[in-house]
This record gives structure tokens, sequence and C-alpha cells, in this order.
């Protein structure tokens, strides 16, 4: 069945709805607000959020508590959460759920989903570790099991949200194992473990630092079955990913379109130059090629396309490059005053590189479309 690149009038009414409430529970005075705090949210923002928009339950099935809604409608959230740069756990609450939902049991997502599903919870995914390697074949963490059940051992890195996240889901090799081989997915309690917030570019996205020392945990899934289940959890962050870069992009296209339209300069809006006009032409046609490619991926994924593995890199490649290049621009179109603390720009170049890098950088998605393709 062909895939279609249209919204329903119900989709867009749904998205209107979505980008009224960042507007007003996210203008950049309220970010700038929040991401001076530890815990970078506001609760009661969350609560309206989970329970009266649904919005963290909007890809869990009904009958594990969630709006049962698809992937599409998850992407159309996050990019109108790109638009707004918005502060809450909300992309970590999306790669817990999502590996609950492709890992785990079906009495483990009876028990653990309803929990994210209305926001009561907060969960992440740390599957990074030093030095930044995102690929889960190169895990070190380690699950030893005994009478007890399991205990890790090992650490984790850039795990997002994970200093204020109450469920941590893990994952961890068997001793004595290597490759895609011994690999499995653990729930573990967040006040179980030793963490610390990470300095990083972009604040408005908390990063942790988490350290396991014989640390219980419980199984998620099959054991060693993360070897199959983690590719698919780790397309399906990238897309969501891909999905809010477009949203920054296309914030950052229309906020250089607005400074040219409004700055003069010799007696007319900068705007009317040939430089400016050739910058807007060219970011405009990046910006419409990676919605395209974001799109294509968030169907790929509600349609459990075979080609979902090739696709999910291009899109994350191609959708946090021009993120990159639109909040760069946009920079420079506003010139001195694009670089100033008091300009909203840089909140977006910021999130526009920590996106860029975070699940694995272009080159590296690039390198994985070519061995997904052939493969």
């Amino acid at each position: 069945m062909p895939m279609q690149f249209s919204f329903t009038d119900e989709q867009e009414a749904f998205r209107l709805s979505v980008r009224r409430f960042m507007e007003d529970k996210s203008p950049t005075t309220e970010v700038r607000k929040l991401m001076a705090t530890p815990e970078g949210y506001d609760p009661a923002v969350w609560r309206q959020m989970s329970q009266e928009l649904g919005l963290t339950g909007i890809h869990i099935p009904e009958r594990y508590g969630g709006q049962g809604f698809g992937f599409i409608e998850l992407c159309m959230v996050m990019e109108e959460m790109g638009r707004a740069v918005f502060c809450a756990p909300y992309f970590s609450n999306v790669l817990a759920a999502t590996a609950i939902l492709e890992a785990g049991t079906e009495s483990q997502k009876q028990a653990l989903l309803p929990a994210l599903a209305d926001g009561s919870r907060l969960a992440t995914l740390a599957t990074t570790e030093a030095p930044a390697n995102w690929s889960a074949e190169t895990t070190e963490t380690t699950a030893e099991q005994n009478d007890s059940g399991f205990r890790l051992n090992g650490s984790k890195t850039l795990v997002v949200d994970g200093h204020t996240a109450d469920l941590l889901i893990v994952l961890a090799r068997s001793p004595g194992t290597s490759g895609a081989y011994g690999l499995s997915l653990f729930t573990v309690a967040g006040d179980s473990v030793s963490r610390r917030l990470l300095n990083s570019l972009d604040e408005t996205r908390k990063l942790a630092q988490i350290e396991f020392d014989n640390t219980p945990a419980e199984l998620l899934g099959e054991l060693h079955g993360a070897g199959i289940t983690m590719p698919r959890i780790l397309d399906q962050a990238a897309v969501a990913l891909a999905s809010e870069s477009v949203g920054g992009a296309q914030k950052m296209l229309d906020s250089a379109l607005e400074y040219a339209q409004m700055r003069m300069q010799f007696g007319r809006p900068i705007g009317s130059f040939q430089a400016i006009k050739h910058k807007c032409a060219d970011l405009l046609l990046e910006v419409e090629l990676a919605k395209s490619t974001a799109y294509y991926a968030a169907a790929a994924v509600a349609e459990n396309a075979q080609d979902l593995p090739a696709v999910a890199s291009l899109a994350k490649a191609c959708s946090c490059d021009t993120y990159m290049k639109a909040a760069q621009e946009c920079l420079q179109i506003h010139g001195g005053i694009g670089f100033t603390w008091e300009n909203d720009t840089h909140l977006y170049f910021k999130r526009a590189k920590s996106s860029q890098v975070f699940l694995g950088d272009p080159n590296y998605h690039r390198d994985q479309l070519v061995l997904r393709w052939e493969a």
C-alpha cells in the first residue's frame, strides 16, 4: 500500500491544538526560566499536557491506558514541540514507552505503560556509554544473574532526563558475551542508582550520567532479546528526533523571514536584497526536503515498512543537518543581534547542535544508510 503524505482534517486540527498549547505554555520566556532549573520542566504544565491533552500517551495503545493514536501523530507532537523548544521530559518518555512496547511482555506492558501514559511516572532509556558510541553492540554494562535476580554494573552517559526519571530502561549484556548477542533490557528504579546532571551545550534538554554498582534490576522481555529489539527502538527514536528537528528548522526559517522583512538597511528591508533572497529560497527548499524525509520515515514506522532502517537514518541525517543550517542562516540574517543572549535564536542553535549529534551524527547515519540500504 503506498504511503500517504497528506494529513487528514482531524490530524491538522490536532496539530493546531498542540501548537496553541505550546504557544501558550512554552513561550521563550518560559523556556529560559525552566532551562535554568535542575529539573528542567514545570510539573503543573506536565500534568496539564498529560492528563488534559493526553500527549504522554499519544502512541500508547488504549488497552495500556494510552490514547491509541499512531506514530504519525506522535511525530506531529514532536514537530510542534521542536518549534517551541519545549522544556519537559517528553522525549525521554517516548524513548522509554517505545522500548517497553517493543521489548516488554504483555504483563509488563500492562504494569508499566499506564503510568507513563498518564504522566504520573517519569521514565527514560539508558543505552549510551562513554565515549558516546551510539551502537548498541558496544555495550559494556553487565547484568549478572543470581538467586535474587539480576544485578547491573557499569555506567551510562547522555541519558535524557536521567536525573529525574523514576524508571530507567537500561541496556546491558551478560558477562562473557560480545556484539549483538547477550544484550538484554532491564528496568531499574531511578532512586537505586548514582546519577548526576551533566553540563551540556543545550540546557533545554537535560542529560545525566548514571552509575550502576551491583544495582538490582528486572529483566524486560526476553533474556538476550535486545539484539533484535534495540535496532527498531533506536530507529523509532531517530525518526521522532528528526520530526522535532524539522519543527525547529521551520521555526528558524520563519524567524529569518520575519526579521528580513522588518530590518531596514539603506532605506529598504534587507529581505529585498538578492543575497538574502537566495539564502531564504535555498533554506525553504531544504526545510521542505527535510519535512518530506521525516514524514516518510514516520509513515514507514506506522506501516512497519521493510525500508524503515534505511529511511530512519536518512531522516535523522537530513533533518538534523537542515536544522543546524537553518539555525546558522537565521543567525547570519539577524546579524550581530543574533549572537546576543537576549535573542532567542541561540536557544534553537544549541538544540540543533545537540540533536545533530544525539543518537549518532549525520555522518554516522549516512554510513548506516548505505549499509542498511544494501542489506
